[in-house]
């Protein structure tokens, strides 16, 4: 793959990305150990009285640097000793806490530009390896953005959501709900092996872009060829083109939107109605589920807790005020209004 990174994460967690640089961050250490180093150095050279030196005598400048230097790293070696009980107290509650902040600053960068990096590689190959039967979004727009918002709402676990997009700004914004994300060309076959397609149970297609959503959606099919693929596309004359790429379902919010509108029309409750129908906020919703096995040879309407509306048998569409619908059959999958809990 030609992403530049990619981010998995299997626990909901506020993440924004640091305004500073990693080498602004390294800098900006550095001037703290100094200017620790520093509070040191001149606390010595005003109480320079109090040190004394075993091999000349003298306490120089350079001797006091020498001195600081090594008390700050290390525990000292014996050769400058501070003898008065104000050097000593000076050594005891200042130098000693800065030698550990200077101790905690190393090992903080150490952990941040080495040791963090080794861990995240480990950690995200652990997680890629528990992802199965999980939902993918390619494209964190405002459709995919909504998309996540409605998936978690009607209970999906973040941990089985991943987010593919190039922009990083908008990971950013994805990895605030806790999902995985990865960052790259949705495209690209090694974008998708990353987020593990071949094990998706869902992909979500909505780039933006009608060309780019029916690439996306061949490259999809290609690599899972079971997966359930749902793509927004803007253009009708975009939806032969996405069908016959593998699409499984085909959402076209312009047309759809311009619908719903004119129905609107004839009365101001259709509207209302219909977002109630989609959405988990709403106080209806529609579900789509396997016939159960209690079920088979019952009539629909005698549906227990809701309200089968359509019956799906061998690929033929049967509405329940027909002939065939009087009784469910092995195999059916209905539509059904339930009350929103």
């Amino acid at each position: 793959m030609a992403a530049r990174s990619a981010v998995l994460d299997i626990r909901p967690r506020f993440y924004r990305p640091g305004r500073l640089s990693p080498l602004t961050t390294l800098a900006i250490r550095g001037v703290a150990v100094l200017v620790l180093i520093g509070i040191a150095l001149g606390g010595h050279w005003v109480d320079r009285d109090g040190l004394r030196d075993n091999t000349d005598g003298s306490v120089s400048f350079l001797d006091i640097v020498y001195f600081t230097v090594i008390t700050v790293t290390t525990v000292g070696y014996g050769d400058i000793v501070p003898v008065s009980d104000s050097a000593r107290m000076f050594d005891t509650f200042v130098v000693t806490p800065i030698r550990i902040f200077v101790f905690l600053i190393f090992l903080g960068s150490a952990y941040s530009f080495m040791l963090r990096q080794g861990w995240e590689r480990w950690r995200m190959g652990l997680v890629r390896h528990e992802l199965k039967d999980h939902v993918i979004v390619c494209g964190y727009g405002r459709s995919g953005s909504a998309a996540v918002s409605e998936l978690l709402e009607r209970g999906h676990s973040p941990q089985r959501i991943v987010v593919v997009d190039e922009d990083s700004g908008r990971l950013r914004l994805a990895e605030e709900w806790g999902v995985a994300t990865v960052e790259g060309d949705a495209t690209h076959n090694r974008v998708l092996e990353i987020a593990k397609v071949e094990a998706a149970s869902n992909i979500i297609v909505c780039p933006g872009r009608d060309d780019t959503a029916v690439l996306i959606v061949l490259t999809c099919r290609r690599l899972a060829p079971r997966a359930g693929i749902a793509v927004s596309i803007a253009a009708i004359e975009n939806e032969l083109l996405a069908r016959d790429a593998g699409a499984t379902i085909i959402v076209n919010p312009v047309s759809f939107g311009g619908q719903l509108l004119a129905q609107c029309t004839t009365g101001p409750h259709v509207a209302d109605y219909v977002t109630d129908l989609v959405t988990r906020a709403g106080r209806i919703e529609l579900r789509e589920r396997a016939v159960r096995a209690e079920e088979i040879g019952t009539s629909p309407r005698d549906a227990a807790g809701s309200q089968i509306v359509r019956i799906y048998r061998e690929e033929k569409v049967i509405e329940v005020a027909q002939a065939q619908a009087e009784r469910l059959m092995a195999g059916d999958w209905v539509i059904e209004l339930v009350e929103a809990t």
